[in-house]
């Protein structure tokens, strides 16, 4: 009997030892497994962070009008369209430059350029109502816009609406809060000065009553220009292959074309409009 106690002793203690494989067998699979899964609200934290970087609001500039005169209602309705219009393209940008820029990227590519925009588009709209009766006042408070919170819709058509609500949608990522400058991307490196056609020489004969508003536009067509040119020192560094283009010589064409249209609808009231000025908004990076 003696003799076979060692042999049972073995046997238990491989069938204990097996058992201990077994079990530590199965808490490694067990935490490979949960390894591989997301964390308790993984899945919607993930969600969270790629959700869109925020829709732009804006104040509505048509409830703010004083009574539009017939004459002048065509010309208010496609400017208070383009208002829309240019709310839309803003969003665009903010989910197509997802990741781009430094921290005040979105402020200096997208909101700033906007508002300008706004200005000129306003301030149109102003005039078209001065000229058949009094020119409303204060507008300009009504061009700057914001980014809102993020969201997670997927488009969405933008609107102007009254306290800031509307635009709707904008999916993209957790977006253009800045990535460091995304400094190895040949983006704006710097180099070079923005030049433009000049409009100045290519315009008729300027009435005289027209020759103030028409002198005042052309320095801003001047502005416009040196505040390209700073913004692009600024912003040395920021962006993508694309930034000049879509965050400096974009804007500033849709500037040059509201500008040099003032300047056309100046000489037209007093004789002819002088036709295809628009063909000199475009300007170019001399490098």
């Amino acid at each position: 009997m003696s003799r076979a106690l060692p042999k049972y002793n073995k046997r238990r203690v491989a069938i204990v030892g097996g058992a201990a494989a077994l079990a530590l067998t199965g808490a490694v699979v067990v935490n490979s497994a949960l390894a591989g899964e997301p964390g308790k609200g993984g899945a919607a934290d993930a969600r969270t962070l790629a959700a869109g970087p925020g829709t732009i609001t804006c104040p509505d500039v048509a409830s703010r009008l004083p009574a539009v005169p017939a004459s002048a209602k065509a010309e208010v309705d496609r400017n208070l369209a383009l208002l829309r219009t240019q709310i839309d393209e803003a969003n665009t940008r903010l989910v197509k430059t997802v990741g781009q820029g430094g921290p005040n990227f979105v402020q200096n590519a997208i909101l700033g350029p906007l508002k300008d925009k706004r200005v000129s588009t306003i301030d149109r709209i102003a005039l078209s109502i001065g000229r058949q009766g009094t020119k409303p006042q204060g507008l300009d408070a009504l061009a700057a816009c914001t980014l809102g919170a993020g969201g997670t819709g997927a488009g969405g058509a933008a609107t102007e609406a009254p306290g800031g609500q509307g635009n709707a949608g904008n999916a993209g990522g957790n977006g253009n809060t800045g990535n460091g400058g995304n400094t190895g991307n040949a983006g704006n490196t710097g180099v070079g000065t923005i030049a433009c056609p000049d409009v100045a020489s290519r315009l008729p004969a300027v009435p005289a009553s027209a020759k103030a508003e028409v002198d005042r536009n052309l320095a801003l067509l001047r502005t416009q220009i040196d505040e390209a040119n700073t913004r692009l020192v600024k912003t040395v560094g920021q962006g993508g292959p694309n930034f000049v283009q879509n965050a400096i010589l974009g804007p500033l064409k849709d500037k040059r074309v509201s500008t040099i249209d003032r300047i056309a609808l100046s000489i037209g009231r007093q004789g002819t409009k002088p036709q295809g000025l628009d063909a000199l908004a475009a300007c170019t990076l001399n490098r």
